[in-house]
């Protein structure tokens, strides 16, 4: 059966292959908050425009983001720093990442995480990376279009190394800085960023400026 992002997504959501991914995030008790809310609780399937051009990495969705929504990077402090920046570089068609019924919309890229379930303490495991690559790799081959992959945060990055290594794509002098780019294979262009955490845009490790200046250099290098 030929492979599509809906039986991809399909497979994402029933997944119980890491017990304890599936213990944790079935546990999550919702804030205060939140308390009207049923939470998602599920694997997170990858969002955004499946004929894009740029893939943007995160490492696992949050326990009140995406674990609660059902969407990558949606409802929490992170979503609503990177969206204001993918809306004013034109990525986006609204600054807001709230639910999924917002109706926000990608323009030329699709969103993902290395690891589809929210992990204790953000931290998957080596073997819990390794299980969900196939399903991020699937993403990966189902577009068509991709020339270049933003990767947020340093632990996502090495996540994509690792895997990457295993496929057989070269990864040699690939390190991680914020900013940096390389030629990888097929003409693509890898890219790494600090990730869109309270504790990096809090801290001023990460400003909307300086995310927003890599964000047009990728889009001025595309071709």
């Amino acid at each position: 059966m030929k492979d599509s992002f809906k039986i991809l997504n399909q497979e994402i959501v029933s997944c119980r292959l890491c017990p304890r991914l599936v213990k944790y995030r079935e546990g999550v008790e919702p804030k205060l908050i939140f308390a009207d809310q049923t939470y998602w609780k599920k694997p997170i399937p990858g969002f955004g425009d499946e004929k894009g051009w740029l893939l943007i990495v995160g490492l696992a969705p949050s326990p009140h983001g995406g674990n609660r929504t059902g969407r990558i990077f949606t409802g929490d402090l992170s979503a609503k720093f990177l969206f204001q920046c993918l809306y004013d570089v034109g990525l986006a068609n609204q600054p807001l990442s709230e639910s999924v019924e917002d109706g926000l919309q990608l323009n030329g890229c699709y969103l993902t995480a290395a690891v589809k379930c929210v992990p204790p303490l953000h931290k998957p495991t080596p073997k819990e990376i390794r299980q969900c690559s196939q399903y991020f790799y699937r993403e990966f081959d189902l577009l068509k279009n991709l020339k270049a992959i933003l990767v947020l945060g340093q632990i996502a990055f090495n996540a994509l190394k690792f895997d990457a290594a295993a496929r057989g794509y070269p990864i040699r002098g690939i390190r991680f800085a914020h900013g940096a780019r390389y030629d990888w294979f097929e003409n693509k262009k890898l890219y790494a960023s600090y990730h869109p955490s309270p504790q990096n845009t809090n801290t001023g490790k990460m400003t909307a400026q300086n995310f927003k200046s890599l964000l047009k250099e990728i889009q001025e290098k595309r071709e």
